[in-house]
């Protein structure tokens, strides 16, 4: 392997967001067919929040996950730059940023097929605990 590690854990949540995004149309738009809407009769401006009542819950699951793995994991990626750019090896880093790659991949799966709140709960706070260790690591690496 080339490069510094920790981008790994990164770029495999890059690549899980586009698996998602794929999930996302393989979805919707058969949904959308169902629902007889078509680009042809789409309100002009319009937006899936405009449609999102007409469609099944497990679209919906699908849809907000997406919309998730566009929020928090910028965070991610930008600490992951951090860590890399100031030259971290960190095994810590490492094992916290694969395990935030992973708990986020299981939140996905999670929201996307079952999405049942209270385990969604327990896979975000997981995860957001192994972002707080990559944040506080990435200041102390450049700060102190």
């Amino acid at each position: 392997m080339t490069g510094n590690p920790l981008l790994a854990p990164a770029a495999t949540l890059v690549l899980w967001s586009l698996v998602v995004l794929g999930w996302l149309v393989a979805t919707r738009f058969p949904a959308f067919t169902k629902a007889g809407i078509t680009l042809a009769n789409a309100p002009r401006g319009g937006r899936y929040a405009d449609v999102e009542k007409d469609m099944p819950e497990q679209v919906n699951w699908v849809s907000h996950n997406y919309t998730h793995l566009m929020e928090q994991p910028t965070i991610f990626y930008a600490v992951v730059a951090v860590l890399v750019l100031s030259g971290d090896t960190s095994g810590v880093n490492l094992a916290a940023a694969w395990a935030y790659t992973g708990l986020r991949i299981a939140h996905s799966l999670w929201q996307g097929l079952v999405n049942v709140i209270n385990v969604r709960v327990v896979l975000f706070t997981l995860s957001t605990v192994c972002l707080w260790v990559l944040a506080v690591n990435a200041v102390r690496r450049t700060v102190f």
